[in-house]
């Protein structure tokens, strides 16, 4: 496929989904939302994709909304009536998947394969709401993040809501919402936003460096199931999320990927997992 905003390669079984548009800070507009889609269905159904990465050209990460974009949008609300692209629902990643996980950008869940948010700057608004979705979060030391939202007369969009407080914690995620001030990746790391910070010299080596290592040193079916069972448990009690996990490790036992578990830690070599 041919993308327009985004820049798309696998490297070592690490798909990079990189948002192309860095003279406006990667601003959010529906052609990178199709191409962002359109990439992570081409991970999710490439075997040699194991992880994938999403992060941004030049100084951002993803500065939210492109602002001609909510001009649009004030002038549509203007004229009575919503513009035809935000209309569209798109269609559910995974059909198979909660209800919750088929809507606009809360589809990140349903994708089977691991998603790192590699921040390496401005991570604003809409931004920010994508970089949530994703199961790690790593930071530049010079990435600088804000929820926007308040200082648009927006609200917490796409699921912020419920997203954050569960990151951060509800007097956090307020404090983020309802300031939209701006933090630094250190205060971002110290609150949980994010998992780790790194400098920015060694930032893309240090994440590709991880993500290798997922993609060769663990299993591929470990990571797929524990990420359903991480997204899923959200939404269960802790005797359904018990059960469930017990009906998966049943399963587990006659997977490739236990044999081979076991087996290579057992003749001391390095895994062959194939995600069977």
């Amino acid at each position: 496929m041919t993308y327009s905003d985004i820049l798309y390669r696998v490297v070592d079984g690490v798909a990079v989904v990189t948002l192309n548009r860095p003279d406006r800070l990667n601003a959010w507009r529906a052609e990178m939302e199709r191409d962002v889609r359109a990439a992570m269905r081409a991970a999710a159904d490439d075997d040699a994709v194991r992880v994938i990465v999403l992060t941004g050209a030049g100084r951002g990460f993803c500065a939210g909304a492109d602002m001609g974009l909510l001009q649009t949008t004030v002038d549509a609300g203007q004229a009575g009536s919503t513009p035809a692209a935000a209309a569209r629902a798109p269609a559910p990643f995974d059909d198979a998947a909660r209800d919750d996980f088929k809507r606009q950008y809360s589809y990140f869940p349903a994708v089977p394969k691991p998603i790192i948010a590699a921040i390496n700057g401005a991570c604003a608004g809409l931004g920010m709401v994508l970089s949530l979705y994703a199961d790690i979060r790593f930071a530049a030391d010079t990435a600088v993040f804000t929820t926007a939202f308040s200082r648009r007369g927006l609200i917490a969009e796409h699921g912020v809501s419920w997203l954050l407080p569960r990151i951060v914690g509800m007097a956090n995620a307020a404090d983020l919402l309802f300031s939209a001030r701006k933090l630094g990746a250190a205060e971002a790391l110290a609150m949980g936003l994010v998992n780790r910070v790194i400098p920015l010299t060694e930032f893309e080596a240090e994440v590709m460096a991880y993500a290798a290592m997922l993609a060769t040193e663990v299993s591929p079916r470990s990571l797929r199931e524990m990420k359903r069972e991480i997204w899923n448990a959200q939404f269960q009690g802790l005797g359904e999320a018990i059960d469930a996990a017990n009906a998966d490790m049943r399963q587990s036992f006659s997977s490739a990927d236990f044999k081979e578990g076991v087996a290579h830690f057992v003749e001391k070599r390095s895994p062959a997992f194939t995600g069977g």
